[in-house]
């Protein structure tokens, strides 16, 4: 996603590989890291490990929101346990479910998006920020998602 055009002139934005960052990034001094159902996109456990130090790393503060693995309603999909099936399955719903973001243009643009997201849990949530105050956002009485915020 390309930052905004003209943002106002307290913001810095930035784009890039949040599990590598460049070396511009990486000496910036900044305020609060904000992460908004990134971590879940970012390409496994490893890939999750180096976008959590980093997020840790660069300033004192962050909040780091994800959707939850368990919350009945997979929120990229909007299919019930979309997030349990075998990829085979996910691959053909995000191949005939009119509710997906973009429709793939074939079956293996449907698996690439099907192996793409990978919703986290509350111990993997509390793993990657270990000294993080972990909030819960709920619907009907659920956890939709979880949000990791540093406030030192």
């Amino acid at each position: 996603m390309d930052p905004p055009a003209d943002p106002p002139s307290w913001v810095r934005a930035e784009r890039g590989d949040a599990t590598e960052l460049s070396a511009e990034v990486l000496s910036g001094d900044y305020d609060l890291v904000y992460s908004n159902a990134v971590i879940e996109h970012v390409g496994g456990h490893l890939r999750r490990e180096r976008f959590a130090e980093n997020v840790r790393s660069l300033a004192d503060r962050h909040w780091v929101q994800c959707p939850y693995r368990y919350f009945p309603i997979e929120p990229h999909v909007l299919f019930p346990g979309f997030q349990f099936l075998p990829v085979a399955a996910r691959t053909t719903v995000i191949s005939h479910w009119p509710l997906v973001h973009t429709t793939p243009g074939n079956r293996l643009a449907a698996l690439r998006d099907a192996m793409e997201v990978e919703l986290l849990s509350v111990t993997e949530m509390r793993y990657y920020f270990p000294t993080s105050q972990l909030r819960y956002e709920r619907m009907g009485g659920l956890i939709k998602s979880m949000i990791a915020v540093q406030v030192k």
